[in-house]
């Protein structure tokens, strides 16, 4: 069984724990992306060292390949994968907003052209819990329609609408192993957002989330709309912002009192050769680094900084193209976004997140990080 207790509240800002099947979570928590059931270039035991308990992968990649039944047959993705710790599968619903120009949308589900080989393949609510199931992680999300930034009042509504019939059929058809968690969507309308996580609320889900964030709009409007919804979510299940995003957005959504997070970002930036550091990032090929023998950061326990493995180097192998420079690059910043994670959570507990936050935001530069070019929509595909 699954459960979530809150255990210290500073404002907003909460810590707690989620305790799984698969062990225990302490919150704030930050799930790095496991598309393929693989944190791209790492092993589990490395993503377990960077002190990662919970990890996301993704539904609509391994339903096409290698396909559920097959990572069932393997004892499912525990098993299949070596990470020991808690998974969460996303629904497949963030796959029809990303592919939107190969999918079709009706009351029933989703229509895929696969992006493999072109199979028409239908994915409804029923489906996506079925194929969660047999992937046998501990969280499912059920499906969701996440409308694209901009779009009119009456489509969002529409998209929430439907949303909340899927949440239903989601929880009808869910694995009793599985804690399920619904998806509150609105775009940036405070007043959709509100309604729905209200409407959500009335349903029996495990943990409520936070979806259709980061997907194009400005994002200092995101923020607004994050601290004016996220304290309203029901305070005694976890509240998850999914595919979201830099540390200023970690920072600023834990003040708004948001549980859970995952994005593409540390791994997909460490492979554009970007390292999140505490006073911002390095681009490590810029030349400023060619006869650079600091570390990355000499305060961080990851392998590569630990390591020695200096800037100078880490360049070279970049401009190399040697596959060692994403390994390296990606497990410092999954060393970094736990570190962050951590250090919040220890700011909740002694009564000082917003001085913390500050000291925080201010080191890593707002302006930068709140105009980061390598923003992208969402943290679902992590291709």
């Amino acid at each position: 069984m699954t459960a979530f207790v809150v255990e210290t509240e500073c404002g907003d800002a909460r810590a707690g724990v989620l305790t799984t099947p698969h062990g225990v979570v302490q919150t704030p928590a930050f799930q790095p992306v496991a598309t393929q059931a693989s944190v791209k270039s790492l092993s589990a035991e490395e993503v377990e060292a960077s002190g990662a308990r919970i990890a996301i992968m993704n539904t609509y990649h391994l339903w096409q390949r290698p396909g559920p039944e097959l990572v069932a047959e393997m004892g499912g993705l525990h098993a299949f994968c070596r990470f020991p710790h808690t998974i969460t599968t996303d629904s497949g619903g963030f796959q029809a907003f990303s592919l939107a120009k190969r999918t079709t949308l009706d009351e029933d589900g989703f229509v895929f052209s696969s992006h493999l080989d072109g199979r028409r393949l239908r994915l409804t609510p029923e489906e996506a819990m079925r194929i969660q199931g047999l992937l046998g992680s501990d969280i499912a999300m059920q499906l969701d329609v996440c409308p694209p930034a901009g779009a009119p009042r009456a489509e969002v509504a529409l998209a929430v609408a439907r949303t909340t019939r899927w949440a239903e059929r989601c929880l009808a058809a869910r694995s009793p192993s599985q804690a399920v968690f619904g998806i509150v969507q609105g775009g940036l309308d405070v007043e959709l957002r509100l309604e729905h996580a209200e409407a959500l609320a009335r349903l029996p889900f495990d943990g409520l989330a936070l979806g259709g964030f980061s997907v194009g709009e400005p994002i200092r409007e995101m923020h607004k709309t994050l601290a004016r919804v996220a304290p309203h979510l029901d305070r005694s299940r976890p509240r998850y912002l999914m595919g979201v995003g830099t540390p200023l957005d970690l920072i600023k959504a834990i003040a708004a009192g948001i549980d859970m997070f995952d994005c593409v970002m540390p791994t997909r930036n460490a492979r554009n050769g970007q390292a999140f550091v505490p006073d911002g990032k390095v681009v490590i090929k810029n030349a400023q680094y060619r006869n650079d023998a600091r570390p990355l950061d000499p305060e961080c326990r990851c392998p590569a900084c630990r390591g020695g493995y200096s800037r100078s180097y880490l360049r070279h192998l970049y401009v190399a193209r040697e596959i060692l420079a994403h390994r390296l690059l990606t497990v410092h910043n999954l060393y970094f976004y736990q570190t962050l994670v951590a250090e919040a959570r220890r700011a909740i507990v002694l009564g000082c997140y917003p001085a913390w936050a500050d000291a925080a935001l201010a080191r890593l530069g707002r302006d930068e990080l709140e105009s980061d070019p390598a923003r992208s929509s969402g943290g679902g595909n992590g291709l």
